[in-house]
């Protein structure tokens, strides 16, 4: 049950873009449409879910017992970094269409600071269902919620974009500006599910 609950809190009532206000680059950069945001957030769930699950145990067994805290930064963004290159190369083989179309974007997801966040809230955090550090299992199902909701968010605003598109803007909101209003008025939307889970 504290698994679902994880999730549950992760994927909705804290939601990395909307609630925690983190990735806004590639939220608004890659939701011109559904086949990007859909590339971008696997891409996404992917860096991050591995990402855990190699920093986790690397902090655990080697940085705690070692007294070497101080690095979980510098490792953490190594491993990152490492990962992304291993999804550019195989988008690059597997989907050069896809590839060409995230363009900076893919880069970016080395810096997309809510990968970052995961793995550093898994082991800086405590679960706030047990009161204890998350588990490494715990960890994996946190990870999830968190891409999960990067690409619901994500898919979210890739839709309102369409109904923008034929939609009567005023001259003065067109482009960024109304994005950004849309995505205020998700994030307020999001708020409603603050008590979803106890």
């Amino acid at each position: 049950m504290n698994l679902m609950k994880i999730f549950i809190s992760a994927f909705l009532i804290n939601n990395v873009v909307l609630m925690r206000f983190l990735a806004l680059c590639p939220f608004i950069g890659m939701s011109t449409d559904e086949d990007k945001s859909i590339g971008m957030g696997l891409a996404v769930t992917f860096v991050t879910v591995l990402a855990t699950c190699v920093t986790w145990p690397v902090y655990r067994f080697i940085l705690e017992p070692l007294g070497l805290q101080f690095l979980q930064l510098l490792v953490f963004i190594l491993v990152i970094a490492s990962l992304v290159q291993l999804v550019e190369f195989y988008l690059k083989k597997a989907a050069p269409g896809l590839y060409s179309s995230m363009g900076i974007y893919l880069a970016l997801i080395t810096t997309n600071c809510a990968i970052l966040a995961v793995t550093l809230d898994v082991i800086n955090n405590t679960c706030s269902f047990t009161g204890k550090p998350y588990t490494f299992i715990e960890s994996i199902v946190f990870a999830v919620g968190v891409a999960m909701g990067f690409l619901l968010s994500l898919l979210l605003l890739a839709g309102i974009r369409k109904r923008l598109r034929t939609s009567p803007v005023p001259a003065f909101l067109k482009g960024t500006p109304v994005l950004f209003v849309s995505a205020a008025l998700l994030s307020l939307a999001f708020m409603g599910f603050s008590g979803l889970v106890k």
